[in-house]
């Protein structure tokens, strides 16, 4: 048997990591299960069952700049509704966390627009990157997606801002938490944010170099989420049309593994602030950079401290 049908078939006795107060994580992309005295086997069993699920690989987008800021808050006073953003990165062969890996995160402020690229990324406009497809499906809404997620082209920054983007290290139970806001949308992508997982490097006082990518995705948000954010300044005064999470072209319609987060918020009052948790399961031996060159071994990821 190979280590993966070992994982599957040892049913309940593969244990779920703790997350605190009660919970735990499975690796199946943020699904939790209670382990408090009401737990049962079959709950612990169903938790073991998806532990080697990985989550979903996407495309890097042309707006990544290579982990430059080193930091956990990567508001830096963007106005929009608090966001708590929990990641938990686990092996999804053994089921344990991956810890000392450096997680990248980053996405558009409420309007639309990504730092380091504020001219292209207008919120509704843009040139559609190289590489997008001609072909839009059924039920999207047409014109030119801006540049920023749907393609996987990189462009060069034409600005110095560096707002909402950031990298942080898993401590020893595989845990990153991040303070930004929730996210706006633009034409052609649904509300999301992009994402990076690095192993094997060194961390250093500098910062995070060496090592390869094994993970690049993207989180995705419910639609009562965006629809209640909609009602908030400053995302009430978009004007651009919204693309809905069943139209995107880029999430595969696949929950948690295709990196749906789990949201709490006040119902009645999102304003007050978001918690967004997800459990991403990596393959740390792969290289998946979301662009051409992932098949390559060897890619490397450096950052500074900020």
């Amino acid at each position: 048997m190979t280590r993966r049908k070992v994982v599957v078939a040892g049913g309940a006795a593969v244990a779920a990591v703790g997350v605190g107060g009660g919970i735990a994580a499975t690796a199946n992309a943020g699904q939790t299960t209670s382990t408090g005295k009401g737990a049962t086997a079959k709950a612990a069993g169903s938790a073991a069952e998806e532990c080697y699920k990985l989550t979903s690989e996407t495309t890097e987008g042309p707006y990544y700049i290579d982990a430059d800021k080193i930091r956990r808050d990567i508001t830096e006073d963007k106005e929009g509704i608090p966001m708590t953003l929990r990641i938990k990165v686990i092996d999804s062969e053994s089921c344990k966390p991956v810890r000392n890996a450096a997680v990248d995160i980053w996405h558009c402020d409420a309007l639309g627009i990504y730092s380091g690229y504020e001219d292209a990324s207008t919120g509704g406009g843009g040139t559609p990157p190289s590489g997008t497809p001609s072909d839009v499906p059924s039920g999207t809404p047409t014109g030119s997606p801006p540049e920023g997620g749907g393609g996987g082209v990189h462009e060069e920054p034409t600005d110095d801002e560096r707002y909402l983007r950031g990298t942080w290290r898993t401590d020893k139970q595989g845990f990153v938490t991040f303070k930004t806001v929730f996210p706006g949308w633009y034409r052609g992508r649904c509300v999301h944010i992009h994402t990076k997982v690095h192993v094997s490097g060194e961390w250093t006082d500098a910062g995070y170099e060496g090592g390869n990518t094994c993970h690049t995705g993207q989180f995705f948000f419910d639609e009562e989420s965006v629809l209640a954010s909609a009602e908030v300044e400053p995302y009430s005064t978009s004007t651009t049309e919204r693309t809905t999470l069943e139209e995107d072209t880029i999430y595969d319609q696949s929950g948690t593994t295709g990196g749906l987060l789990k949201l709490k918020y006040k119902k009645d009052n999102i304003a007050k602030g978001v918690i967004g948790t997800i459990t991403v399961g990596v393959d740390p031996e792969a290289t998946n950079t979301g662009t051409d060159d992932s098949a390559q071994p060897g890619a490397s990821a450096s950052a500074s401290a900020s």
